[in-house]
C-alpha cells in the first residue's frame, strides 16, 4: 500500500528548467532492511583530511535501462515511480587523488532514516552505502544530518530541460553549461559528466569546496572529456 505521495512533481510543471527529479514517487510502507556495507580489501578503510565534496546525481532512465530487471532496483525503476536525476551521494574527497572511505565502523540505518531520503536516494541499500563509506569520514555527522545535508544540496539544484536536450546532438560540455545555466553560481568546470562505455549519460558530479560551494573541479576528478558526444536515455517517454 502506498504511504505517502511525494509533491516533488513540480518538475512537470516546469518544463524548461526542473525543481525536481522525483516526478512521481511514493514511499513504501514497507522499507527494505539493508545489508551491512564493510571495507574490504578492495575497498579498504581509509582516514584522510577533507580538502574539498563531490555530490554525484545519477540519471535514473539510464540506470533502470540497464538494471531494471534487478530485485534491488524495484522501486527506483517499478511501482509506479518515476525518476530523473537521484541522489548519489555526498563524497567527501581528500587533498590529493586518495580520498577517505569506512572512516569508522556503523550500524544498520533506521527504518525512519531511511523512510524520510528515499525518493531523493531510491535504494535503501544504497542509502547504507553512502553513509557507511562516505558519510563516517564527516567529523560530527550523524547520519541525519549527514542526509540532511546531501539531500538540501541536492534538493537546490535546478535542471534544463533533459528531454528537449536528448533529442539533439550533444557534447559533454553543453550539456554541463545548460546545467550550469539553470543554477546561479555553478559553472560548467565545476562539475564533471560520466558516461558508459556507448556514450550514454550516467552521472554528473558536482565539486563543492570545504564550505560545500560550488568550485572548479581538479584535474583528476574524472567524467568524460567536454568535446565527447552524450547521449540522453529518455525511458518510455
Amino acid at each position: 500500500m502506498i504511504a505517502r505521495l511525494a509533491t516533488a512533481a513540480v518538475a512537470l510543471a516546469v518544463p524548461a528548467v526542473a525543481q525536481a527529479q522525483a516526478y512521481r514517487c511514493a514511499t513504501p510502507a514497507t522499507i527494505d532492511r539493508p545489508r551491512p556495507d564493510l571495507p574490504s580489501a578492495g575497498q579498504p578503510q581509509r582516514q584522510l583530511p577533507i580538502g574539498s565534496y563531490t555530490l554525484a546525481i545519477s540519471w535514473a532512465p539510464q540506470y533502470c535501462r540497464e538494471h531494471g530487471r534487478d530485485a534491488a532496483a524495484r522501486f527506483q525503476c517499478g511501482g509506479g515511480n518515476r525518476f530523473g536525476f537521484t541522489l548519489h551521494g555526498l563524497w567527501p574527497d581528500g587533498v590529493g587523488k586518495q580520498w577517505p572511505q569506512y572512516c569508522k565502523a556503523t550500524p544498520l540505518l533506521s527504518r525512519s532514516v531511511i523512510r524520510r531520503n528515499i525518493c531523493a536516494t531510491p535504494s535503501a541499500q544504497l542509502l547504507q552505502h553512502e553513509w557507511a563509506k562516505h558519510g563516517t569520514c564527516m567529523a560530527g555527522y550523524r547520519p541525519d544530518s549527514y542526509f540532511a545535508r546531501s539531500t538540501g544540496l541536492y534538493a537546490r539544484l535546478r535542471y534544463p530541460d533533459m528531454y528537449a536536450l536528448s533529442r539533439d546532438p550533444l557534447t559533454a560540455g553543453g550539456l554541463a553549461q545548460a546545467v550550469a545555466k539553470a543554477n546561479p553560481g555553478l559553472d560548467a568546470d565545476m562539475m564533471r559528466v560520466t558516461a558508459d562505455r556507448q556514450g550514454w549519460l550516467d552521472e554528473i558530479w558536482i565539486c563543492l569546496d570545504t564550505a560545500f560551494r560550488y568550485r572548479r573541479c581538479p584535474a583528476h576528478q574524472g567524467g568524460v572529456a567536454p568535446a565527447a558526444a552524450i547521449k540522453i536515455w529518455r525511458g518510455a517517454r
